[in-house]
């Protein structure tokens, strides 16, 4: 390589540089350093098939078991707890965009152990959860669509991005107490079009009582869907 070869790869490499999210530090072109990653408050991979709390062998939680939810299946990478916390309030409200592709990079890893052979699961379509046409205006975007676009294409199946409207401009749920949850979405969302035998991997950031999620893969299977599923950046555990 000649030398003025060799300063224009250092010299771009430099431009292409970029600071961890979390620390600040360098982390080359990688979202996030080294040791900020490794920190990650990862979900163990025993945790309730259908909700994503943690259980003893990944068994199914007594929730779940007592009332089954309209999904059938939830998979969520991180606990929502620091740094994951402070990174999708980034998304959310601080457009960062650029987060939404790794978000999306860290569900497709979750996904990889149910789309193997051993332990098939066929996804046939992605749909993001609808933002108001209100909120989105304020907002300028969903980041539950920012997410689920380069994970479909990660996953190669269509992305619905059409597909559903949320027709109710609710409260937001973080500011209800968990009983009121239900009641505040109920019947919030339109679902366009047939959905007759098809799983949904239905994306969001953050699920925490899941009430929104359940209300949303009741509108989904009324117009068809045969199995449901939460691709989610984050869950809240329980104190």
């Amino acid at each position: 390589m000649s030398i003025s070869a060799a300063l224009l790869t250092r010299a771009t490499s430099a431009l292409l540089a970029q600071d961890c999210y979390v620390c600040g530090g360098a982390s080359g072109n990688a979202t996030l350093c080294a040791a900020c990653a490794d920190e990650l408050p990862r979900l163990p991979a025993s945790c309730c098939p259908v909700c994503a709390l943690p259980t003893m062998d990944g068994a199914i939680c007594g929730q779940c078991l007592r009332e089954s939810p309209h999904y059938d299946a939830t998979v969520a990478p991180f606990a929502y707890a620091f740094p994951i916390e402070h990174l999708v309030q980034a998304l959310k409200y601080q457009s960062r965009l650029p987060l939404a592709a790794w978000f999306a990079q860290a569900l497709a890893q979750r996904l990889k152990p149910h789309l193997n052979d051993q332990a098939p699961l066929h996804i046939d379509c992605v749909i993001p959860l609808p933002l108001h046409a209100q909120r989105l205006k304020e907002r300028g975007y969903n980041q539950a669509m920012e997410i689920a676009r380069p994970l479909a294409r990660m996953l190669a199946v269509p992305l619905l991005a059409e597909a559903c409207l949320r027709e109710r401009h609710t409260a937001p749920q973080t500011s209800l107490p968990w009983k009121a949850r239900g009641k505040n979405v109920r019947d919030a969302f339109h679902c366009q079009i047939d959905l007759t035998g098809k799983t949904v991997a239905v994306v969001d950031d953050v699920m925490t009582t899941g009430t929104t999620l359940n209300e949303f893969a009741r509108t989904l299977k009324k117009h068809g869907a045969v199995r449901v599923i939460n691709c989610v950046v984050a869950r809240t555990l329980k104190q």
